[in-house]
């Protein structure tokens, strides 16, 4: 069963989540996992796309926004549905993208000001409704 992370974070803007964002896709890609990152918006997924060359002076993430890319092992996209190789999805969007389910794992970034903060509470609320394995970590300030 997919198993569900929420990490809250202090921070209240996009940036940091998005820095998050990069620090989780990084870490997975180094356990061996393919990542996939739902966005916000077309505008979400530019901005994420130059992060992830950028976030690191020593080192970027090989990614791309086309979700059919098989050489691709962190994909990002608004609307589009990844295929069916990813195990892990970061979810930077307001919404619980409808493809979530084919994950074995998900990570929900909430950011530090009120309205991130109750999306995330009726994310977590649609998943509890659902079964699924929940638990939270909470974040300080990321650089």
């Amino acid at each position: 069963m997919t198993r569900v992370t929420f990490y809250l974070l202090a921070a209240t803007e996009d940036r940091a989540r998005q820095r998050f964002a990069c620090r989780l896709a990084r870490k997975a890609l180094g356990m061996g996992q393919r990542v996939h990152i739902h966005t916000p918006d077309a505008e979400g997924t530019r901005e994420l796309d130059h992060l992830l060359w950028t976030f690191e002076d020593t080192a970027f993430l090989p990614h791309g926004t086309d979700v059919d890319d098989p050489n691709s092992p962190v994909t990002l996209h608004e609307t589009a549905v990844p295929g069916d190789r990813c195990d892990v999805l970061i979810n930077l969007a307001a919404e619980v993208p409808e493809y979530f389910g084919r994950f074995e794992r998900i990570a929900d970034l909430v950011g530090g000001d009120e309205v991130s903060r109750e999306q995330g509470r009726q994310r977590y609320r649609f998943f509890k409704e659902r079964g699924y394995p929940l638990e939270h970590h909470d974040i300080g300030a990321v650089r």
